[in-house]
């Protein structure tokens, strides 16, 4: 014959095993989307990417712009596509492309100030792998201008691309990883489903 008391014991084991689910007991956390949780900030694989790109471009940076000064007096260039690409050797003492010259000093400060922004606003928002490439090459072209304004008082500009007598702005190579990362943020802020694309979970 069955225990009476034990017919009413099982239904209670029954609804404890679900209040203990419901409360965040074992279990509770299966089903739950991973992206559903805080995130905390760049895992260390995703700072050592960043870190990294921005040293590769800070490298590459400089070790052009230092070619560049020891085989070309200033002014002077040598043609390496007629009439679409040349070197040359420019030094600029404004900011990018050339505009607002006279200023390096002012835009060294500006450029220590806008690095620790970089580095900050990465540790707050750089979640998916493009925010962390567009503010590694950010940081990268930053530390490379930098580097020259505090070396030179000036800044390396070397590239100079056109068709014909229609040039663009003589530039370098921190100058073109800069421009990339602002096309590249701007891409994230009309379209807001690219900063979550590789998420770092």
């Amino acid at each position: 014959m069955t225990d009476p008391a034990a017919a009413f014991d099982e239904p209670l084991e029954d609804e404890e095993i679900v209040e203990d689910d419901e409360a965040g007991g074992p279990g509770a956390d299966e089903g739950h989307d991973a992206s559903s949780r805080p995130w905390r900030g760049p895992s260390p694989a995703r700072w050592a990417l960043f870190a990294g790109l921005a040293v590769l471009v800070v490298v590459f940076d400089q070790l052009t712009k230092a070619w560049v000064a020891s085989e070309l007096a200033p002014g002077s260039g040598m043609v390496v596509i007629d009439g679409l690409l040349n070197v040359v050797h420019g030094q600029n003492s404004g900011m990018l492309f050339g505009l607002l010259p006279q200023s390096a000093p002012a835009f060294a400060v500006v450029s220590i100030v806008v690095t620790g922004f970089i580095v900050v606003y990465h540790w707050k928002a750089g979640r998916g792998i493009v925010a962390t490439v567009a503010l590694a090459l950010l940081l990268g072209g930053a530390i490379g201008n930098l580097l020259d304004r505090l070396n030179h008082g000036y800044v390396v500009d070397w590239v100079d691309m056109g068709i014909g007598s229609a040039r663009f702005w003589t530039y370098n190579i921190a100058d073109a990883c800069i421009s990339t990362a602002i096309v590249l943020l701007i891409a994230m802020a009309l379209v807001p489903r690219i900063a979550e694309w590789g998420a770092d979970g």
